[in-house]
């Protein structure tokens, strides 16, 4: 029963946030009812994520909470780049990598180390997604800066052949870490069949999730949900953004970015209040690199079909601050624990930036 009410007011407010965007001119009134739908739709992918997880084990619970998460953030994308909003994309992509090595793993960080003094994640695995982050990110934003010299010819050469070797080296991070290394798993199986062998938690489940068709099913129509409100957002945003006076860097680095991610954002701190970290940091962590080696470059070629080139020159602030995300959750990581004062240094690393990115026009 008390299922079934939730999910009633969930399509309630979904219903009433369409409503909203389909009859009412106030962009803020729009904006208010798209974050209250947004909200619920959030609970319900979290609980969906772990009902999924039970069945399949972190690893692949965590990557496909990401990819249904970063769905929202390529239907976005897709929209602007058709209006030829390519400033506003590329400081989405950036401002998703931050919001979730930063803001996101942090807030999990310390959401979780309130609950649970010292938490554990397979230090392994923190090693392998450090690795890929700290060799594909820079490689992915820095080097068509440095070889294109600003000349249209050598950026579209650059970026093409960044996105393509990008995308083929993150499905050969998937084939590593999902078939062929899978043995450097072994604590996170552990777990899955802990979880599954759990009567409890067998006892608890929900009756809508009955089978994983059915999880994946539900995981799709909130992803489909979300993605709509995700759209009436950005969109109200931006009329909200030329009245206070945002700059478009600020609007796409913070903003955007924290919108479009909002459902996975909830699913990784949900985790870790939970104490299940290695899919806590699944979710932001390999969601960051997802944005980097798969979304990007999805974009990118997206970009080229309809005209209107997004290559890869990004400012220097975001460049930095990148660089300064990466070897701060580098750092985070390497011993394999988390506190809520780790993650508290992760938020305010964040915090300043977003500052930074508000003054920045």
């Amino acid at each position: 029963m008390k299922t079934l009410l939730l999910l009633a007011a969930t399509l309630l407010l979904v219903a009433l946030s369409v409503l909203c965007h389909m009859t009412v001119p106030s962009a803020g009134l729009n904006f208010m009812a798209a974050c209250l739908a947004i909200i619920p739709l959030a609970g319900w992918m979290g609980r969906t994520t772990e009902e999924i997880t039970v069945k399949v084990g972190p690893r692949l619970g965590g990557l496909l909470s990401a990819t249904f998460g970063n769905a929202v953030e390529i239907i976005i994308g897709c929209f602007a780049l058709s209006q030829g909003l390519t400033t506003l994309v590329k400081a989405s992509i950036t401002g998703s990598i931050l919001g979730n090595l930063l803001f996101v793993l942090g807030l999990s960080f310390l959401v979780g180390g309130l609950k649970h003094p010292v938490q554990r994640f397979n230090i392994r695995v923190a090693h392998s997604q450090t690795a890929m982050l700290m060799l594909g990110i820079p490689i992915m934003f820095l080097l068509p800066v440095i070889f294109s010299a600003s000349r249209y010819h050598s950026l579209l050469v650059m970026t093409g052949a960044v996105c393509s070797v990008s995308f083929l080296v993150y499905i050969l991070g998937l084939v590593f870490s999902l078939y062929t290394h899978r043995q450097l798993l072994g604590d996170l199986e552990e777990e899955r069949n802990e979880d599954i062998e759990d009567p409890g938690r067998i006892k608890n489940s929900n009756l809508l999730f009955v089978n994983l068709p059915v999880s994946l099913l539900i995981l799709l129509i909130v992803t489909v949900l979300v993605a709509v409100e995700s759209d009436f957002l950005v969109h109200s945003v931006e009329h909200l953004a030329s009245h206070a006076g945002w700059s478009q860097m600020f609007l796409g680095v913070i903003v955007v970015a924290i919108i479009g991610n909002a459902a996975e954002h909830a699913s990784a701190v949900w985790m870790a209040w939970k104490n299940r970290m290695d899919l806590s940091l699944e979710i932001a962590v390999g969601s960051s690199l997802q944005v980097a080696m798969f979304v990007a470059p999805v974009l990118y070629f997206f970009s080229i079909i309809v005209g209107h080139p997004m290559f890869f020159q990004f400012s220097v602030p975001e460049l930095v601050s990148l660089t300064a995300a990466i070897l701060l959750v580098a750092i985070l990581m390497v011993d394999g624990e988390s506190n809520w004062l780790e993650g508290a240094m992760a938020v305010g690393a964040y915090a300043v930036m977003a500052i930074g990115f508000y003054i920045l026009h």
